[in-house]
């Protein structure tokens, strides 16, 4: 399927199975548009679409129902030379042999619950415990791995795609039937806005994370240790040896963790510990929780020019540095994903909040019948002027 303005000009986009989706439509200026296409088949034989959106920029973003993972994200540098930025595979087979949340959405609850229990209304839930003793990301088998149902778009700001899903009760140790509605939405302002809705019919938790991997540089250009970090942050909620937050809400001032002015991501990397090495903390933003997106952090390439804003409603923002990728991730076009080859900023309430009553009123996970969980998250891409 394919839909474009009158007045664009796009190619018509052609990809076969098993082929990956393309790199980005042929022609001039291109957009706003969208196509789709087939990426692949899951196990049991069911299809997975793949879709790709243009703007009038030429800026490209390409998604897949399985996870509803973004794939690819092609941005221009200060020379207007595209690069994908975006750590990802050509072929569905190798999401399906497993990944450390590529492009994914991380749910029902992102992040980390301590010992994979909580309790809502005094009744205790037990989850399960996938990341050392603790449960991460919704469990073994997270919304990243579901299989979503995707339907393009094109609207006021831009083409987009909207992916649903329906979480069953008791899901991976979830209480409630949480329904699930997400979208990617292309704007000519070079912006990937995130957006989630879910309604649920029993008390749940609710606390999704978008977990794209970026290398402003190119997603197969070596290390993300020189990109400018700036986070938006004066606290960081410290962790234990697992990263489980101790409750408290610290001053990131006198510490590596000290973004408050932008900072080579690697300059402070060795002194911010760890097992392995680097940054895997929640920032407590300035802003806080908001009805509409506000800046949360900053990033700028030297090199490229590249730049990367988000905003967001949330309250947190989980900051990763690729600390566990090894080499073994293979990803487009034979690129091997090695430690620090990109950076994560997941914006979210802060890890572990259901079994932390201090911070109710700064980031309640739990989502009640009757009422409609909501974030936007925008991914806002540019050039050092």
């Amino acid at each position: 399927m394919r839909f474009a303005l009158p007045f664009a000009a796009v190619a018509a986009v052609v990809a076969m199975m098993p082929q990956p989706l393309p790199a980005q439509p042929k022609g001039a200026k291109a957009g706003p548009a969208f196509d789709q296409a087939p990426f692949g088949k899951m196990p049991d034989g069911t299809a997975v679409t793949g879709f790709t959106l243009v703007n009038r920029n030429g800026v490209t973003v390409q998604a897949i129902e399985y996870g509803a993972i973004v794939t690819s994200i092609r941005v221009p540098d200060k020379d207007g030379k595209l690069a994908d930025v975006a750590l990802g595979f050509d072929k569905l087979e190798d999401y399906l042999k497993g990944h450390p949340y590529f492009g994914s959405n991380a749910g029902r609850s992102a992040n980390r619950i301590a010992k994979g229990k909580f309790s809502i209304d005094g009744k205790e839930y037990t989850l399960a415990t996938n990341n050392g003793p603790n449960h991460l990301h919704g469990g073994k088998a997270g919304f990243d791995k579901k299989l979503w149902r995707g339907e393009p778009f094109l609207g006021a700001t831009g083409p987009g795609v909207k992916f649903t899903y329906r979480s069953p009760d008791k899901e991976e140790g979830y209480p409630g039937n949480l329904s699930v509605t997400m979208s990617y939405t292309l704007t000519d302002n070079n912006e990937l806005v995130v957006d989630y809705r879910a309604t649920t019919d029993q008390p749940t938790l609710c606390n999704l994370a978008h977990h794209s991997y970026f290398n402003l540089a190119g997603h197969d250009s070596g290390d993300i240790l020189g990109h400018q970090f700036q986070a938006m942050a004066k606290n960081y909620t410290p962790a234990d040896d697992t990263l489980i937050p101790t409750g408290k809400i610290a001053p990131v001032a006198g510490t590596p963790f000290d973004f408050t002015a932008p900072k080579a991501i690697g300059k402070d990397l060795k002194a911010a510990g760890g097992d392995p090495v680097g940054y895997d903390l929640n920032f407590v933003l300035d802003k806080g929780a908001s009805d509409r997106p506000e800046l949360a952090a900053r990033v700028t390439e030297p090199k490229t020019g590249r730049t990367l804003e988000v905003y967001s409603t949330e309250p947190g923002l989980q900051f990763y540095t690729g600390n566990f990728l090894d080499g073994t991730n293979v990803g487009r076009g034979g690129a091997v994903y090695r430690q620090y080859g990109a950076f994560c900023l997941e914006p979210q309430k802060f890890p572990d909040s259901v079994n932390k009553p201090e911070w109710k009123d700064k980031s309640n996970p739990v989502l009640r019948p009757g009422e409609t969980y909501r974030q936007t998250t925008v991914y806002k891409f540019g050039v050092a002027r």
